[in-house]
């Protein structure tokens, strides 16, 4: 009996009531009624699970250390439970590298058996992860190739005919976004890491921070009409502190130095910075999509990748008590909000939007005062189909906005080709008019009178509200 006609035929009693909560509670996610985006605050966790630090295929390992001993059931299994002690209705993704995928060692092999009866009993999402950067070590047909055999791999030990509705990619082209939506029927894929620029070996900065369409030119940019449109949402996989990801790559001590990479993310907050502060930051971050993003937006979403290794690398009482003590605060703070895992939320969006002709993302942030995230800075983002726009002043001492990233979308923009294993191509990103990173002569901030009147037209088009600004 499907689920319609059991609650029908059963909702006019209690006892009706009760069979039928008791049955939606171990139905499959995919047969409950989608949740709406709007008005919804919303947190996609993936695990990540790989042999190696920095593996994009099976023969293409960019670090020695064998991290089989550090992937453990009893690891997987209190983060999971840490994740789950305040939290019973959320669910995750898994992402597998494809080594991971084939490794017959005992310690993977129960971890893949751990995974998928997470599927079945959670509702968690069990995808590909195939390592944060393949774009710049392998050419697209490769990785595409590689895609749909660690797919097939999944379905076969996940059973019931699963397939997930993402993939994690880190980075990936155009290309195998096109190839996942036309030839594996799968239309999310986290494939943008937002910021991320000289930094782990690697960069790709210039897109949206939100969901968007990409383009068949670039991954980083939104399709701009219907034939340059790929049918694949790509998401980001960490929130940043906006006012720190304006650095370029990390310099000095982890805990007093420059990282670009705060936000969300354990390693740059949990573990540099300790518990409390690291929460604090964590919270912080968190804070500038659930509170006044929700407003100028009508939804909010937090992304985050956790590495399985995190467990024995920094000690399985120190990572896990740090999952449960973000999960449950947050949870704390905003009751509403949803752990859902990254297909979920990406089928949620593309349900809502149709193209990116229809959302306007708009944020703000004032710093926390922690490490670089100055409390006398705010910033202001706006990121449409058209551009994306950051403005930053001093509230303290009531300097003028200034404009530190103008980065153009409707001019043309072509990916970087020709990457190999022994050649690899590491710059990534879409950097035009002026970019926040501030690298370039051309990227001293301006106000925003002194751009052109062309591009002030068409910054008013998609932001009106600035022209009175």
């Amino acid at each position: 009996m499907d689920r319609r006609s059991f609650v029908k035929s059963t909702c006019l009693t209690g006892a009706g009531l009760l069979a039928g909560a008791q049955l939606l509670k171990g139905m499959p996610i995919s047969m409950l009624e989608p949740a709406q985006l709007m008005g919804g605050r919303y947190i996609t966790l993936c695990i990540m699970i790989r042999t190696t630090p920095w593996e994009v295929s099976r023969d293409v390992k960019l670090h020695p250390r064998d991290e089989e001993k550090w992937h453990t059931l009893e690891g997987v299994k209190n983060l999971r439970n840490a994740f789950g002690a305040n939290n019973p209705k959320g669910r995750l993704t898994w992402g597998f590298t494809l080594n991971a995928l084939e490794d017959r060692r005992t310690n993977y092999v129960q971890i893949r058996e751990y995974a998928a009866w997470c599927q079945a009993e959670y509702g968690d999402e069990v995808t590909v992860f195939p390592g944060y950067f393949p774009a710049m070590y392998l050419p697209p047909a490769r990785i595409n190739k590689e895609l749909s055999e660690a797919l097939r791999i999944i379905s076969g030990f996940v059973g019931k005919g699963y397939k997930p509705k993402s993939v994690i990619g880190g980075f990936l082209p155009a290309e195998s976004l096109q190839y996942l939506a036309q030839k594996e029927n799968i239309h999310v894929a986290q494939a943008v890491i937002w910021s991320q620029h000289n930094i782990d070996g690697g960069g790709a900065d210039g897109s949206p921070s939100y969901p968007y369409y990409p383009s068949t030119k670039h991954f980083c940019k939104p399709g701009q009409h219907k034939k340059d449109l790929i049918d694949c949402v790509n998401l980001d996989g960490w929130s940043m502190d906006f006012i720190c990801a304006r650095q370029s790559g990390q310099t000095g001590h982890e805990i007093t130095g420059y990282n670009s990479r705060r936000g969300v993310g354990p390693i740059e907050t949990y573990k540099g910075w300790g518990l409390e502060l690291g929460h604090r930051e964590v919270m912080h971050t968190q804070s500038i999509h659930f509170d006044k993003g929700v407003e100028l937006n009508g939804f909010g979403w937090v992304p985050n990748i956790w590495e399985a290794q995190m467990v024995y690398e920094f000690g399985m009482d120190f990572i896990c008590s740090a999952m449960k003590l973000w999960v449950t605060d947050t949870l704390k703070r905003w009751p509403d909000a949803q752990f859902v895992s990254f297909g979920e939320f990406g089928e949620i969006w593309r349900s809502h939007y149709k193209s990116n002709d229809e959302y306007s993302y708009k944020f703000v942030e004032r710093g926390c005062g922690l490490g670089d995230s100055y409390n006398n800075l705010e910033i202001r983002w706006f990121m449409n189909k058209g551009f994306r726009l950051a403005l930053l002043r001093d509230w303290h001492h009531h300097t003028p906005e200034m404009v530190i990233d103008f980065t153009r979308y409707d001019l043309p923009a072509k990916e970087p080709g020709g990457s190999r294993p022994d050649k690899p191509v590491k710059d990534w990103s879409l950097i035009n008019r002026i970019n926040q990173k501030g690298l370039r002569p051309e990227d001293k901030p301006l106000r925003l009178i002194d751009l052109t009147a062309d591009e002030q037209e068409l910054i008013y088009r998609y932001c009106p509200e600035l022209k009175t600004s």
